[in-house]
């Protein structure tokens, strides 16, 4: 286990950002995304959590990623932002019983979002690519190395967990704001977000009040789907336990995760570098559900140096 602290803030350089583009990667899904970076340096695939556009992926935090010799590639999951929206309707009800007992079916598996992503490699002419996630995106950067493990040279989990229902938990305190039902327009948004993220933040890495309201209202812009959030909730929580898949796993990987989270507790990141052999495990004192910018640089540093772990790369 290796732990770190914040640094001292640096400018990243310049580098080529592209537009926004879109890839179908099924009858059904087209996906939004966007590189930033050099095609010749090494590919990483950055995958969000749910209800987040990639734009939560910082442009700060992407330029020092390619900074740092990566093509990076930022994407809009299903149901989020400017990508496709699933058509299915699903209720509280069956949400809070699949909170209870896991049980229930889900419009689509963390693994379709995870064909997504490879789909979105495919559309690119990417045989193979870093990848690293965040929350939900953290179980889908799972399943993708899972399920295609010649196509990861590196897996990045951040924040997530395995799938087992005994760790990884979410403070039930938490599931009444996250399931309740919400107002239409962009300060009703904002005004949920800004509670949501007071609940679940970094009580030692505070974020700007502003910064927080300009993200939120950038989200918005977007395009949120509330019902698209209570899909992703419901493949999140009908998820398989992977432990013992993941056992299997042969790449490098890092698992990062914040001891004051209360959306996925640590025992789920824990729980992964336990099952990954060979996996570093960072734990963030004062760290809650989210990256502080505080600390890109050290995850900067520990995601290339992950990455130069790969006989592959």
């Amino acid at each position: 286990m290796t732990s770190f602290s914040a640094s001292a803030a640096q400018n990243p350089p310049a580098v080529a950002v592209s537009e926004e583009m879109f890839a179908p990667v099924s009858p059904d899904v087209e996906i939004c995304y966007q590189t930033f970076g050099s095609v010749d340096d090494d590919p990483l695939l950055l995958v969000m959590g749910p209800g987040g556009p990639m734009i939560w992926w910082d442009d700060d935090f992407c330029t020092r990623l390619a900074g740092a010799g990566f093509h990076v590639i930022r994407y809009d999951n299903r149901d989020t932002g400017r990508s496709s929206r699933i058509a299915a309707r699903v209720g509280r009800a069956q949400l809070v019983r699949a909170f209870s007992t896991g049980r229930g079916s889900a419009p689509y598996s963390i693994s379709d979002s995870a064909a997504d992503g490879l789909a979105l490699l495919d559309h690119l002419g990417l045989a193979t690519a870093h990848v690293a996630g965040i929350s939900m995106g953290g179980m889908i950067a799972q399943t993708m190395a899972i399920e295609a493990p010649a196509r990861v040279l590196s897996l990045t989990s951040i924040m997530s967990t395995t799938g087992r229902r005994t760790v990884g938990w979410q403070s039930p305190d938490l599931l009444p704001t996250l399931i309740a039902p919400r107002r239409g327009g962009k300060e009703a948004y904002v005004a949920t977000n800004e509670l949501v993220w007071k609940l679940i933040g970094s009580p030692d890495f505070p974020v700007d009040a502003d910064a927080l309201r300009k993200r939120a209202e950038d989200t918005f812009d977007r395009g949120v789907s509330a019902s698209g959030v209570l899909r992703q909730m419901l493949a999140i929580l009908t998820q398989p336990n992977r432990t013992l898949r993941l056992r299997t796993l042969q790449m490098p990987a890092l698992v990062i995760h914040g001891m004051a989270d209360k959306m996925v507790h640590v025992s789920g990141g824990r729980a992964t570098a336990s099952a990954i052999p060979g996996a570093e495990l960072v734990l963030v004192d004062g760290m809650g559900h989210d990256l502080p910018t505080d600390l890109y640089d050290s995850f900067v540093e520990h995601i290339r140096h992950t990455a130069d772990r790969s006989p592959r790369g």
